[in-house]
């Protein structure tokens, strides 16, 4: 570049260091970080409203100037408030009324000319903006088709940026492009120093398209990209061949299954056995809907694992969920998974249950039992990946509900011995295909459709405290007759609660809150704490004297929640107190109620996952969703979706339109700032499809992209530093 300036150099250069310190606290330090700064909305000037022709109750955009400005005592409160008159270039007048008006005084002065956004009111017979949104552009700003409104902060205005922008852009070449000629001219792409121009200074509609569109391209392609180096460095190292055997612990399993699989569980379980009998390392995600009977199909590829002479671990999220898998498994292989115990078959193999706050005695057999071989399955939670735990020779890894695990620890199992071990990864939470095409990208996925028989259908209602505070009183007669019809209930809360802070909660083993649900934006007062399950369980046993109620959560010892556990199971309890921590894996068939207390502070996936956890046996389930927030409010629509389907993967697809998408594709990161700003998993599934394929064939035709060093920064730009780390510097 002719000035020695590009994307890479600190922004001091080409604006001084004042304005670079400036910009600094809004994360932008670099040439390349203020030009994908994007604007987060434009005005365009050819569609303003002329002040003359506003009408009451319309949402208006006008650019204007300050006619003049004052401060005013307001009425009834204290505090001051600016009430301005504002004219467009037609001579139209409004009125503007600003609260907190001290605050703005030095910005909304007589002379300036700003844009201002809001709803039109009526005022002594003027009309007038109350409030409204408000951004200063300069004069020379007022000509342009389009004005560019960046995010900013009090410190730095948008106009700020704007001219810290223009000014850059006026110093540099364009850059060098990342993306090859032959994919931009196949796609019809913009170069990118067109893009980067026209994405802050669009002279038409075109352009701004045009320059999004390419940009778009630049954010699929760099996360493409890094999920094929991904895939690419996970088959580097061969893993064990794992065949399926005729003689075997497998073949004994099948003929001794009580019930046939499913036409979903055969289809998977084919394409995972195709997997194992291969050198190269098993990629791949199973996700099915809650019920679906991933259990089975993840059980019978440890079956073929264990056969070929190796072993298999299996990861859970929480030391409940890994303690009931260890049960179950051994429950579902009987004979075939009592190694050394009276009564074991021949071939039999050894189920061993390894969790960090397990005794010492017991922790040290679970490591001797691995280490040697001893078990040929191992059960535990992020125990297992810690460097104290050795295998003999670890063929297969099972990781169960991936979205609680990060791509580290994922890849911390597979590092272990000479040969890779095949990855299993399995979730009940159904993603939407674009969501798994860009954040499991690197996995095969698998869908398991169909539920088994047996299954019984979960009737799903909202319980509107707001409208209706007696009914509170029918949830717990509800309960009651379940328990006299000889079933069991579970009472959900979403937290922990007690005298323990807040932040000592959720630094439990267990991490059980609930999730964010997407924001509601419902305005109104401040919500009181969420409901905790030590707060309101004395309650709870007071409405339901007389009932065998049991206490489980995250912070109880882990024998006392493996009792708790084991009671519930036993139908020694007639009710389960808990919060999220029976979300996953808890299969209970003789348990056929759940109350979600506080239900919208749950979101949609993680509703429909602890809804799961009833109906599982041959009597129909019931599932009350106990909300005090208002009709017509984002958090009840997000309760009558769940309400209104028991689909997983059209609750999936709701989840993603009310969820922050930001937040979706920040999950298969390890937090730190992302480069993704423009890519949408809703509107833009063709291109992350095209991009997939574009990746998988450049990185299999250069891999490691040591020819394509531009490419290679593109993936580090798209995701941050730390995840260059975890894509780049393994491939």
């Amino acid at each position: 570049m002719d000035d020695g300036f590009d994307l890479d150099s600190r922004l001091d250069g080409p604006l001084g260091r004042k304005a670079a310190d400036a910009l600094a606290p809004l994360g932008l330090e670099t040439v390349g970080d203020l030009l994908r700064h994007y604007p987060r909305r434009y005005v365009d000037r050819g569609r303003l409203t002329e002040i003359a022709g506003l009408v009451a109750g319309e949402h208006v955009t006008v650019v204007a100037q300050v006619a003049r400005a004052e401060l005013r005592d307001m009425r009834n409160r204290r505090g001051k408030m600016l009430k301005a008159v504002i004219r467009d270039e037609k001579g139209g007048e409004l009125d503007a009324t600003f609260f907190n008006g001290w605050k703005l005084q030095g910005f909304i002065k007589q002379g300036v000319v700003g844009v201002f956004s809001g709803k039109v009111g009526v005022f002594n017979n003027r009309l007038q903006l109350t409030h409204p949104q408000f951004e200063e552009i300069e004069e020379s700003d007022s000509l342009r088709p389009f004005l560019s409104v960046y995010p900013a902060n009090a410190k730095v205005t948008s106009q700020a940026i704007a001219r810290s922008v223009r000014q850059v852009l006026d110093q540099i070449d364009d850059p060098t492009d990342p993306l090859p000629e032959s994919l931009r001219e196949r796609e019809k792409l913009s170069d990118l120093g067109r893009a980067l121009r026209r994405i802050h200074v669009p002279e038409t509609e075109a352009d701004l398209f045009a320059a999004r569109h390419r940009l778009v391209w630049d954010e699929a392609l760099g996360v493409q990209l890094a999920l094929a180096l991904r895939r690419e460095a996970a088959v580097a190292r061969p893993a064990p061949v794992c065949p399926r055997r005729d003689d075997g612990l497998l073949a004994a399993f099948d003929a001794n299954l009580p019930f046939p699989l499913t036409e979903g569980q055969q289809e998977v379980g084919e394409q995972v056995a195709a997997d194992l009998a291969r050198e190269h390392p098993m990629n791949r995600l199973v996700q099915g809907d809650v019920g679906a009977g991933k259990t089975i199909v993840a059980l019978r590829a440890i079956l073929q694992a264990v056969d070929a002479g190796t072993q298999a671990a299996m990861l859970a999220p929480t030391e409940v969920l890994a303690a009931q898998h260890a049960r179950s498994l051994r429950a579902m292989l009987g004979p075939l998974g009592s190694s050394g115990e009276l009564g074991a078959a021949e071939n039999a193999t050894a189920v061993t249950l390894l969790t960090g706050s397990m005794g010492a005695k017991a922790k040290r057999q679970a490591l001797l039992d691995a280490q040697s071989g001893a078990a040929g399955i191992v059960v535990g939670t992020h125990a297992l990946i810690q460097d104290t735990v050795g295998f003999a020779e670890l063929g297969l890894v099972v990781v169960d509900e991936q979205h609680r695990f990060g791509v580290e620890q994922r890849d911390a199992l597979r590092a272990r011995g000479e040969k890779a071990p095949h990855m299993l990864v399995m979730t009940a939470t159904p993603i939407p295909r674009t969501v798994a095409m860009t954040v499991y990208g690197d996995l095969a996925v698998s869908e398991l459709k169909g539920l088994p028989k047996g299954r019984s259908p979960v009737a799903t209602t909202v319980v509107p405290l707001a409208e209706h505070p007696s009914w509170i009183e029918r949830v717990w007669q509800r309960i009651r007759e379940e328990v006299e019809a000889g079933h069991q209930c579970y009472v959900v809360c979403p937290r922990v609660g007690g005298a323990e802070k807040e932040g000592a909660e959720k630094e439990g083993a267990d991490k059980e809150d609930a999730e964010e649900p997407p924001p509601d934006d419902d305005g109104g007062e401040e919500r009181r704490a969420p409901l905790a399950v030590l707060d309101i369980a004395p309650l709870i046993e007071e409405k339901l004297a007389g009932l065998r109620v049991g206490i489980l959560h995250g912070k109880l010892p882990p024998e006392e929640k493996d009792t708790v556990m084991r009671a519930f199971e036993r139908a020694e309890l007639d009710v389960l107190v808990a919060t999220t921590v029976i979300e996953v894996g808890v299969d209970v068939p003789n348990a056929t109620g759940i109350v979600l207390l506080d239900a919208d502070r749950f979101g949609l996936s993680q509703l429909h996952q602890l809804r799961g956890r009833v109906g599982r046996g041959s009597a129909p389930g019931l599932c009350l969703l106990v909300t005090d927030m208002p009709a017509a409010t984002a958090a009840r629509e997000r309760l009558d979706a769940i309400a209104g389907t028991t689909d997983g993967f059209e609750l999936a697809r709701l989840d993603l339109e009310l969820r922050r998408e930001g937040d979706v594709l920040g999950s298969s990161q390890s937090g730190s700032r992302s480069g993704l700003k423009l890519l949408s998993l809703l509107r833009h599934g063709e291109v992350i499809e095209k991009a997939q394929v574009y990746a998988r064939h450049l990185v299999a035709e250069d891999p490691g992209l040591a020819g394509h060093p531009r490419l290679r920064d593109l993936v580090a730009e798209t995701l941050g530093d730390e995840e260059r780390a975890a894509y780049l510097d393994k491939s």
